[in-house]
């Protein structure tokens, strides 16, 4: 998941978290990394529920709908050139008033004879 901070950055200071001594709290940690605390209190939420150990989407589902939703939003404005393509070609090939007019006038002239 792209993000301000690097992911290496990100997996060690969730390490260092994880692994503290007794008597240093998070936002003490946060503090030393130059982060804040609810950026630390985020990283190691997702850190749990990408183990497994808590409810919600994986970083690598958040990617995956995040370029899912790229695609569809790509595939969405390149329907709506068609369409509109479309519709302008159906448009330049209906027939003139005029050569409908002429065509009509030679019919006429054919059913007349």
């Amino acid at each position: 998941m792209a993000g301000k901070y690097p992911e290496e950055f990100r997996d060690d200071v969730v390490t260092v978290a994880k692994n503290r001594e007794a008597g240093v709290s998070l936002k003490q940690i946060a503090s030393d990394f130059g982060i804040s605390y609810a950026t630390l209190t985020n990283w190691l939420r997702q850190d749990a529920t990408d183990a497994g150990e808590r409810e919600g989407r994986t970083t690598d589902q958040k990617d995956e709908l995040a370029e899912l939703r790229r695609r569809n939003r790509l595939l969405e404005q390149e329907n709506l050139v068609l369409r509109r393509a479309a519709a302008y070609l159906w448009q330049a090939n209906l027939p003139s008033k005029g050569r409908f007019y002429a065509s009509s006038q030679v019919r006429q002239v054919r059913t007349s004879r």
